[in-house]
């Protein structure tokens, strides 16, 4: 493959063809930064951490890395204030070029609301794709800072951990018979709008001329202007990263006043948090009320923050308490982990209000719709005690989906109406299926079962590993490809295509995952006679792919080589 012979870690001032860009020499040049700016904040060498992140977001393989990101994500094609997207190839090289500090002023945000489970909305700022590009630029920068110095226990907006993992530790923590018996939720009230700029400012190894234009930068609400005094918002691509090292710290202090070593041992206090949402575990009410309450409170305060008088509460185990989607409980001396009631009920609601609303499509568009509700939220719940409430959940959807079929033939009989829409398949009655399109005799395409998902034993992160650490890196692929490839659970296609390249794309050879992308290329094209089997796909980026046409390149099978 020809590409441009760009230095990767030199500042970008030459021309560029988007569709020529070595994405792969992008890529390790950038990781090469990363691993020595976490090492170097491991060792405490700050003046080396800031030398290597101006390095890093003033080099061409930073920009371009940043460009891809907000081009290639699902709000690539939300423009900010401006108006202005970047959707073609042109289009993306110069906003390479563009990403200058000297000079670099960002616009106010869009505000727009998206609705939350509980009836409010939820504000969102969106900023330009300039100022995406520009911030996605920095986080390369800041993320192994974060990454290095977070708390061991948190899992929110952080690469290669996930709410599996935080419920996992909650199990660790809770399930024991000698574990504590108290738990303290604790929910952040208003958490992105009310950070302290001063502390942001203080406390945050980044470039704090660029940090103090984006806090204090404003939005726009129905042509109307509104300067900000606190708080990182939300849809900005740095501030989960920015929220995440704001709330660092707690677990150390909390080991430091509760730990094994200290001066009143034996009072079980563990702390878990997932983005603003946490507990804290007790072994006593009045440990938590009169000693953790008001240290947290304090620790809150300093960054400007207060606890939700509403979402903070105190729980007894045997009492039970919901945390991301679960419902944490023990029964005796056992602890199960199930599908919180408000979960299941919100997810059966979206099913329903999908199917009512859709009552004059075909059965195959409708199963097209329902089957990615139903995986997703099944696979969510996998790892924990959901099979009762999986077969809970398809009978509510059968019941949903027989009203369905019913409306649409008033005059028919039951019998009739289970003959037109239902199946037999390996001696399963009653599945929702439609015969494939092309013949009477082909594929059937069949409505997924929230109980055909096996339970699987979630495995346990090592809480020490670093995604920037070299001696993590195969701990770390190892963990992707089995996310990846739950994800890829009932299309064996697909899977076998992804396990013959060994996991990676065939172009930049960097690891496809889930929050990657992928696309299925054909080695001869169908137009051309090229049929559908294995052999003749291969799976590959979406950038990449564009590469591979845009630049007329041949891909040969992965069995017999290892790229292009």
């Amino acid at each position: 493959m020809t590409t441009q012979n760009i230095c990767a870690g030199a500042p970008s001032h030459k021309s560029v063809i988007w569709s020529s860009i070595n994405w792969e020499k992008c890529h390790r040049e950038v990781r090469k930064l990363q691993v020595r700016i976490a090492k170097a904040t491991r060792e405490g060498r700050h003046g080396k951490v800031k030398c290597l992140q101006w390095l890093l977001t003033h080099s061409f393989s930073g920009k371009a890395l940043a460009v891809k990101r907000v081009t290639g994500n699902q709000g690539s094609k939300t423009a900010g204030v401006d108006k202005i997207k970047w959707l073609t190839p042109g289009a993306k090289s110069q906003a390479i070029l563009s990403l200058r500090r000297y000079g670099y002023s960002p616009l106010p945000l869009k505000r727009v609301y998206i609705p939350k489970s509980n009836g409010k909305n939820r504000a969102l700022g969106i900023p330009t794709m300039k100022d995406r590009a520009m911030q996605a630029l920095y986080l390369l920068a800041l993320e192994p800072v974060a990454e290095t110095t977070a708390d061991r226990r948190s899992f929110g907006f952080r690469t290669g951990r996930c709410t599996a993992d935080a419920i996992e530790q909650c199990f660790i923590c809770l399930a024991k018979k000698s574990s504590a018996q108290w738990v303290l939720e604790g929910d952040i009230k208003g958490c992105f709008d009310n950070i302290s700029h001063s502390w942001l400012l203080t406390n945050t190894p980044m470039d704090r001329k660029i940090l103090d234009m984006w806090l204090k930068v404003g939005y726009i609400e129905n042509q109307q202007f509104f300067p900000v005094h606190a708080g990182t918002p939300q849809g900005g691509i740095i501030s989960p990263t920015l929220a995440n090292m704001v709330l660092d710290g707690l677990e150390s202090i909390l080991a430091l006043n509760f730990g094994k070593i200290a001066a009143h041992p034996g009072k079980k206090v563990n702390y878990i948090r997932y983005a603003d949402d946490f507990i804290i575990t007790g072994n006593s009410k009045e440990i938590l009320a009169n000693e953790v309450v008001p240290l947290v409170e304090r620790f809150m305060r300093e960054r400007g923050l207060t606890l939700s008088p509403e979402k903070t509460r105190i729980a007894h185990i045997n009492d039970g308490f919901d945390f991301l989607g679960q419902n944490i409980r023990k029964y005796g001396n056992k602890l199960l982990i199930k599908p919180s009631q408000s979960n299941t009920a919100d997810f059966l609601a979206k099913v329903r209000s999908t199917i009512k609303g859709n009552k004059t499509t075909s059965q195959r568009n409708l199963i097209w719709l329902l089957n990615p509700m139903i995986r997703g939220w099944a696979n969510y719940h996998q790892h924990v005690v959901s099979k009762e409430v999986f077969e809970r959940v398809d009978h509510e959807i059968w019941c949903a989906l027989w009203q369905w079929c019913r409306r649409r033939h008033p005059q028919k009989g039951r019998r009739w109406i289970k003959d037109r829409y239902f199946r037999t398949l390996k001696g399963c009655d009653w599945i929702f299926a439609e015969k494939g399109a092309q013949a009477s005799s082909g594929p059937l395409l069949c409505l997924s079962k929230a109980s055909d998902t096996k339970i699987k034993r979630h495995t346990v992160l090592k809480l020490d590993a670093c995604i920037f650490d070299p001696r993590w890196e195969i701990y770390f692929e190892k963990r992707f490809a089995l996310k990846l490839l739950n994800s890829l659970k009932g299309r064996e296609k697909l899977l076998n295509i992804l396990l013959s390249q060994n996991g990676k794309c065939l172009v930049c050879h960097e690891v496809i995952t889930s929050e990657s992308g992928w696309v299925a290329h054909y080695l001869v094209r169908r137009v051309d006679g090229g049929s559908d089997r294995n052999t003749n796909l291969v799976m590959v980026h979406p950038d990449c792919h564009h590469q591979i046409h845009a630049n007329t390149l041949t891909v040969v099978e992965p069995a017999h080589v290892s790229g292009l």
